[in-house]
């Protein structure tokens, strides 16, 4: 949704020390992994919401589909709902993801799983570090316990109704959005 009157950034009406801050934040490296997404819409709209929230880079793992089919041309299904936004952030497709997650670990990447779990911590009170990996899983059975052993924290947002779960892709827009601080 496009917002109307919003301000550009300009010497005029930002200050030099503001700026400098929100330079400094965008520099953080902060990447998104899909893993075992079945709908194409959802990952679509993930990726307009990755490139909204300032995400580097979009691993899809597992059968989350991608982009491009197999035959290397573009899904007109994804492009729908991404709105052009898998054109502009990078992304690699792999199939298994804990080989991924230690390969992240070793390069210092702060793991965070978007997940439901007994020991998970509400996601307003996460502290991001300089790069970090947002984790989100399967639409009906989540994220499995031999992913949440590998990543460092797993944030969950709280809820109050009888529905005790949210679409992937608002949950991922909710959450980035909050963690990232933007």
């Amino acid at each position: 949704m496009r917002q109307r009157g919003r301000k550009k950034f300009t010497a005029k009406n930002v200050t030099s020390k503001k700026f400098s801050k929100m330079k400094k934040e965008n520099q953080k490296e902060n990447i998104l992994i899909m893993h075992n997404i079945r709908s194409v819409e959802n990952v679509g709209a993930m990726f307009r919401t990755a490139d909204a929230a300032g995400i580097n880079k979009i691993y899809l793992v597992g059968y989350t589909p991608a982009p491009l089919d197999r035959f290397g041309r573009k899904r007109k299904d994804l492009a729908k709902s991404a709105l052009g936004a898998e054109e502009f952030v990078k992304w690699e497709q792999k199939k298994n993801i804990l080989p991924l997650l230690t390969k992240l670990k070793q390069e210092k990447y702060y793991i965070i799983a978007i997940e439901q779990d007994k020991n998970s911590v509400d996601y307003k009170k996460v502290k991001i570090g300089e790069k970090n990996v947002f984790v989100v899983g399967a639409e009906v059975e989540g994220l499995p316990q031999n992913i949440l052993k590998k990543c460092d924290i797993i944030a969950e947002i709280p809820m109050k109704g009888k529905k005790e779960s949210l679409n992937v892709s608002v949950a991922t827009g909710i959450a980035l959005f909050q963690m990232l601080k933007i």
